[in-house]
């Protein structure tokens, strides 16, 4: 038990120091779902020493949770994946949830007909599987845990710049997607106003080949129309990714202030990334985001997940890869 909790401490304290340094860190996750991990243990071993038949029923309770959990999620996946389908149309980017729900289903009815079949080959692949999605489904814990945190966490300094990200319009028509940044970046800068400050709005995107005119324009627009002064708005009208609309957004306000500090808004599931992004753009601000529709959430929040799993292809490759070898030697 006081083994439990003294590692949930250390891990508490190098999340303390490591969020105090830099809350725009993946590892930051990693060390708070450490901490809870072995506070959890730490629970169940004090409960145990008071009363070792409710401890017992705690661990049953959770080893049934689990199966359940990720029955109800492959579920879940699916009809949101199916809504998204309907709602969105067919691209790539909008399969993912349901790929993931008949993944879960899939793999639950490989396992199964594994046991029965009992041939050692495939025995083999399924270890390799459980141990790859184990790492990948620890990671993903890690990303939605902290992504939780990191977005209710409120900077209380003061901010000259606030920059909105584009998302894409609809020929010359802002959609649902990017005016929920907007209105989200108009409350920020009201607030501001409000307290005797005027920061400048940054709305930053380019123009992509199905759109009329470039995404900040219309992202201005938008903004001018819903009584922010015209001569409180910058328009980059460069960028084509994340990284570049913090690139060319620094950029300007670089030019116009050197010590700028600058609040960023995105939706709430890209906030994470964006922030990790702005870390390596050496942005000095920090991320917000604005509500999502709750059908669009799990896609969106699978594909950030898979774009920072990308950003270090070679480390989570290379660590999948000694999980294959191990699970496979177990076999031989």
């Amino acid at each position: 038990m006081l083994i439990s909790f003294a590692v949930a401490g250390f891990w508490l304290l190098v999340f303390a120091v490591s969020f105090g340094r830099d809350r725009r860190l993946f590892k930051n996750g990693i060390f708070l779902v450490l901490t809870l991990m072995f506070a959890g243990l730490g629970v169940i071993f004090a409960l145990e020493s008071v009363n070792a038949t409710a401890a017992r029923l705690l661990v049953v309770a959770i080893l049934v949770a689990i199966p359940l959990a990720i029955g109800v999620l492959a579920v879940f996946l699916v009809i949101t994946g199916i809504t998204m389908l309907r709602r969105e149309g067919r691209r790539p980017a909008t399969l993912l949830s349901l790929l993931a729900g008949l993944g879960i289903i899939g793999f639950v009815v490989f396992s199964v007909a594994v046991q029965k079949i009992g041939w050692e080959p495939l025995a083999a692949v399924r270890s390799v599987l459980i141990g790859v999605l184990t790492y990948i489904s620890f990671l993903f814990v890690c990303f939605l845990a902290y992504s939780f945190v990191y977005s209710r966490v409120r900077s209380s300094r003061k901010v000259d710049f606030v920059i909105v990200l584009g998302s894409g319009l609809r020929g010359s028509r802002v959609p649902p997607l990017l005016a929920g940044r907007l209105d989200r970046a108009k409350q920020v800068y009201d607030r501001a106003v409000r307290r005797g400050r005027s920061p400048l709005l940054i709305t930053s995107g380019g123009q992509g080949p199905d759109e009329d005119i470039p995404e900040s324009h219309a992202m201005a627009s938008y903004l001018i129309e819903r009584g922010v002064p015209a001569d409180r708005i910058l328009r980059e009208d460069k960028s084509t990714s994340t990284m570049e609309n913090l690139t060319f957004s620094r950029e300007l306000m670089v030019d116009l202030r050197p010590t700028y500090r600058c609040l960023i808004v995105t939706n709430n599931f890209h906030a994470f990334r964006a922030a990790l992004t702005a870390r390596k753009a050496k942005v000095n601000g920090q991320v917000i985001g604005s509500p999502t529709a709750a059908y669009y959430w799990p896609t969106a929040t699978i594909r950030e997940f898979v774009a920072i799993l990308f950003t270090h292809k070679y480390l989570n490759g290379g660590i999948c890869l000694l999980i294959a070898v191990g699970a496979i030697t177990q076999h031989i």
